[in-house]
């Protein structure tokens, strides 16, 4: 007498002798390898300006540790949360960030370091608004996109809209000021308005406005003015202002194929400032060497490729807004990736962001978990809906 065997559906709802896998293997296995990775390096570079200024060698990367398990909780209960929460709070959220925008640049409330007013002091904890600045703009847009998808496509009143949105938070960062951020979120929410169908007319004219006020802007400081310079010819000022890249590319001249070994880096010795945050990845470079480089940019597009499968699953089952989002922040990760690593690399001017999940910081460690859970509640909710057991609707 033979037993009857649980008849399991695939993503597509196609039979399969495989268990049903209630979330992306691929893109966890790759988060997971990210975050391996980046809690090595942050023990590796921050060791000598931990033991200098902590007396103990490991304070970055007990508070790195800390600030991950925070992002695990947060992660959790983002994961509980209906992807239509988000639509229906799309709107209020996008309000409260804007008032925090504005906050932050109050003097003894917003916290200034570097020069920059980037984060609003709540005791001993510190919030990066700009960070969460990029999840709700991508919140906000995805439900406009869908709100308003005929309008998008055909109207050029429809494109604007999101547009003029865009512009209040981009002067708003720009005034902390954050042009890194500004250039992420900018080209995040310029990306998802490309897939959402804007006629390409619409599409290049904001382009050429947008690159031309971004030159501006670039040309308007004289500290700007100074990186641009840099990176054209970081070695004609190379101990002023192309000290940050010099530095940088001799971390990557010394990596080698195979690199000095971890934990041998020379230039984490004080020669490479924000070692272990914005320039982490020359560390890494030093010391993996050219495989470890390689390793870390296979991990990357493992991420950005099912973040987009994860979007097109969605769109193909007309969840729209789960669609949008999800383009929007794998987009979002991806770009700043890739800026992060351009500019150790020396392809691009020096500019104030972190390497997603492997950069010491605390609010962009917990947002990054948060991001990260928010792609597996669309997968999961996408592989629910392809076993017939959720609605479009719900």
């Amino acid at each position: 007498m033979s037993t009857l065997q649980p008849r399991h559906y695939n993503q597509r709802g196609k039979p399969t002798n495989k268990p049903i896998a209630l979330y992306d293997k691929w893109l966890m296995g790759a988060v997971l390898g990210l975050l391996i990775i980046g809690l090595m390096m942050v023990a590796s570079s921050s060791i000598m300006i931990s033991t200098k200024y902590y007396h103990q060698p490991f304070h970055f990367l007990i508070r790195q540790s800390c600030f991950l398990f925070a992002g695990f909780v947060a992660a959790l209960v983002v994961m509980r949360v209906d992807s239509a929460i988000w639509e229906r709070l799309s709107m209020p959220l996008l309000l409260v960030c804007l008032l925090m925008l504005l906050i932050v640049l109050v003097p003894g409330i917003g916290r200034s370091v570097n020069g920059s007013r980037r984060w609003l002091a709540l005791g001993p904890i510190g919030i990066q608004v700009s960070e969460l600045a990029k999840m709700t703009m991508i919140f906000y847009v995805s439900g406009y996109l869908v709100r308003q998808q005929t309008s998008v496509r055909q109207s050029i009143i429809g494109f604007i809209k999101p547009m003029i949105i865009l512009g209040v938070v981009a002067v708003l960062l720009l005034m902390e000021p954050d042009f890194g951020a500004t250039v992420v979120i900018t080209g995040t929410i310029m990306s998802m308005l490309f897939l959402a169908g804007v006629k390409l007319r619409y599409y290049v004219g904001l382009m050429i406005a947008v690159s031309c006020c971004l030159v501006m802007l670039a040309l308007s400081s004289p500290y700007r003015v100074a990186r641009l310079t840099a990176f054209l010819d970081p070695w004609a000022d190379q101990f002023n202002s192309g000290y940050q890249l010099t530095q940088s590319l001799i971390a990557f001249g010394r990596g080698g194929w195979l690199g000095v070994g971890l934990g041998e880096s020379v230039q984490k010795l004080f020669y490479l400032p924000e070692a272990h945050t914005d320039f982490l990845f020359a560390v890494l470079a030093e010391e993996l060497g050219l495989v470890g480089v390689f390793l870390v940019l296979i991990l990357y597009s493992i991420l950005v490729v099912r973040g987009l499968m994860i979007g097109f699953t969605a769109h193909s089952q007309e969840r729209l807004f789960a669609a949008f989002t999800a383009y929007g922040l794998t987009f979002w990760l991806g770009l700043q990736a890739a800026i992060n690593m351009g500019v150790n690399s020396g392809l691009l001017p020096t500019k104030g962001l972190t390497l997603p999940m492997l950069s010491y910081g605390g609010a962009s460690m917990v947002v990054n978990c948060v991001v990260i859970a928010l792609l597996l509640r669309i997968d999961h909710e996408n592989r629910w809906q392809a076993l017939g057991l959720r609605t479009p609707t719900s």
